[in-house]
């Protein structure tokens, strides 16, 4: 699939970026860092109207009602090869957790004895780590790979959660994602680090990724906007009924309690939860392993 290019949304602003963010919620917006003062947000160019500039105008008067916004925000188109240049120019190195380091291939990172790594050059903006919804879920199942699990991973984006939990100790892991344009940089990722058959990739749905209802995974991981976590709710407690750990993101605090709702429902029921920047993942597990868990 060929990219319409981009546009890059700079904001005049003292606003948090991930506050913005979190207020959008958007899931199409592709990369957001401040610099110098000014909010950069990255939206593919036919995402991007004049409904979405007004909600951004709308959010950013809520969020500071003394700034001018119209006379505070410049669009600029982009093409892929100027996108990529100024994203990857924004991504630094990461540490996440005491051992997983994230970083591009142009910055070499002094490992420690017990560090693994994921080099991940910014071919596109999905899921490099450095949001709070990838960081969480990168961090939460590190804790939670002990080695052998099979691990599905919904929504995979870059497919780091999935190479992640590899580096951890996992037998294998399945990533699922409907955008063909993440696939192709996932795959090629996962090249670039090494990876071989034990680390597998499929475009689609999950309902087409598993048609015959036959994957058993112990640890399933689902970074996805609210629309569609609430879309494959019981899809996903499949899983959880057949013994598996769910860990979800992607989820803001106002939207937890129709999100626990709804996997309660479908019999998977909340276990714990985290919280970063006003973003919160949830593990969930089958009704009856919760039993006396608040």
């Amino acid at each position: 699939m060929k990219s319409e290019g981009w546009i890059d949304v700079q904001i005049w602003t003292a606003v948090d970026t991930a506050e913005l963010l979190g207020m959008l919620a958007d899931p199409v917006i592709q990369g957001g860092w401040e610099e110098n003062g000014v909010v950069h947000l990255y939206w593919p160019n036919p995402q991007w109207s004049m409904e979405a500039r007004a909600r951004l105008n709308s959010i950013l008067q809520g969020l500071d009602p003394d700034a001018s916004t119209e006379s505070d925000i410049r669009v600029e188109e982009l093409s892929d090869q100027d996108w990529n240049r100024q994203w990857a120019q924004s991504v630094g190195p990461i540490r996440i957790g005491r051992r997983i380091v994230i970083r591009p291939s142009w910055e070499p990172v002094a490992l420690q004895a017990q560090d693994i790594e994921i080099v991940l050059d910014q071919k596109q903006a999905f899921g490099t780590g450095h949001h709070a919804t990838t960081r969480m879920l990168v961090e939460w199942h590190g804790n939670l790979v002990h080695g052998g699990e099979s691990v599905l991973d919904v929504g995979a984006g870059s497919g780091i959660l999935a190479m992640v939990a590899l580096r951890l100790g996992a037998a294998s892991a399945l990533g699922v994602e409907c955008d063909p344009v993440a696939v192709d940089c996932a795959r090629d990722y996962a090249t670039e680090n090494g990876f071989g058959d034990n680390l597998e990739f499929r475009c689609g749905t999950l309902e087409e990724a598993d048609r015959q209802g036959q994957l058993r995974p112990d640890l399933v991981l689902a970074n996805l906007d609210r629309q569609t976590l609430l879309l494959v709710c019981d899809e996903l407690a499949r899983y959880v009924s057949h013994g598996a750990r769910l860990l979800l993101s992607g989820i803001l605090n106002e939207q937890e309690q129709e999100i626990v709702e709804a996997f309660s429902k479908a019999g998977a029921m909340l276990s714990q939860r985290r919280e970063q920047e006003g973003w919160l993942a949830l593990e969930l597990l089958m009704a009856e392993s919760c039993e006396g868990v608040s």
